[in-house]
């Protein structure tokens, strides 16, 4: 069985990744390590696993994989140091606040062999899955734009650490931000140039309400939206095109291509994939580099397109990528 050492349960995911583990019998696990001792110390407890406080003594106590939940702004230090011990890992998205660090884990990651894996959950989710087939069987024809957004009121009930810019680099865009990047960048690859906007509007000191304007290839305009400070909105995904257009709104997918709006019946959405953690374990176990399309090159890209909406923000340019 796999032993798996916990960084940090600094991110709001830790504690169901634990429980994940446990529930479904990934592996054992065999040491917590913690940037708040106290913290850790506490959760190691309540896990029945020992605690280091030193995170050199953490990855050389008998642990064969790490699943890290820290600080993003310490993804750099911590998974470069897991890599160069040998670990596999698996990690919390994003894969780093600056694309230098991102770089600097891919390099190590890859000089080391390990397996890694990031947590991109709606890439194997019913309606994503079939929303991207549906684009490469060329089913709405030339594609002509796009849209993805995800938001919820967590300005309202997220710990106060999290809106600290020292720890998390970033705010809305940085976490639930995320998951618009990453699908819209699957579907159409990197984009040409990016345009972001984002507006503080209960003074947590990050961005709480974002959106960002990117051109894909063949002049496919998309905009990925997200937000601290709604209530109640499912996630919602549209892609037009040429001959078609599909709507996601939750779990629900509907079509207008040919003879009118229908919608798409559950039973016709392909079966979701295992959670992204279930498929690290798989390809620990079978000695895969990393499952398709959660692996480095999908961090990266995610880093850099939201490095570079942050520089647009900053700068008030759009930024070419």
């Amino acid at each position: 069985m796999l032993n798996i050492g916990l960084i940090s349960k600094w991110h709001v995911h830790a504690g169901g990744y634990a429980k994940q583990i446990k529930q479904n019998g990934l592996g054992n696990i065999a040491a917590v390590w913690d940037e708040a001792p106290e913290r850790g110390a506490a959760w190691a407890q309540e896990l029945g696993a020992p605690f280091f406080a030193d995170y050199d003594t953490f990855l050389a106590a008998g642990i064969d994989a790490v699943v890290c939940d820290s600080p993003t702004t310490m993804h750099g230090e911590l998974l470069v140091k897991a890599a160069r011990a040998g670990k596999h890992i698996f990690t919390e998205k994003m894969l780093a606040h600056t694309s230098k660090d991102a770089e600097a884990i891919a390099a190590a990651v890859r000089a080391a062999g390990v397996t890694f894996t990031i947590s991109l959950p709606e890439k194997g989710s019913r309606g994503v899955q079939y929303v991207k087939q549906l684009i490469a069987d060329g089913k709405l024809g030339r594609v002509t734009a796009a849209r993805f957004r995800r938001s919820h009121g967590g300005v309202n009930w997220l710990p106060d650490y999290w809106f600290d810019l020292k720890q998390s680099g970033g705010g809305a865009l940085m976490d639930l931000g995320a998951h618009p990047v990453y699908v819209l960048a699957d579907f159409f690859g990197a984009p040409r140039r990016v345009t972001a906007l984002m507006t503080e509007l209960f003074g947590t000191g990050s961005d709480e309400n974002t959106i960002v304007a990117v051109e894909f290839a063949d002049g496919i305009l998309a905009t990925m939206e997200t937000a601290f400070v709604t209530s109640g909105v499912p996630d919602q995904l549209e892609i037009f095109g040429t001959e078609g257009s599909v709507f996601m709104r939750g779990g629900e997918v509907a079509q207008n291509i040919g003879e009118g709006m229908e919608i798409v019946e559950y039973e016709d959405l392909p079966p979701g994939k295992d959670s992204p953690l279930v498929q690290f374990v798989r390809a620990v176990e079978a000695g895969i580099a990393e499952p398709q399309g959660l692996g480095l090159e999908d961090g990266l890209l995610m880093t850099r397109i939201a490095e570079a909406a942050y520089l647009s923000e900053k700068t008030g340019k759009t930024v070419a990528l």
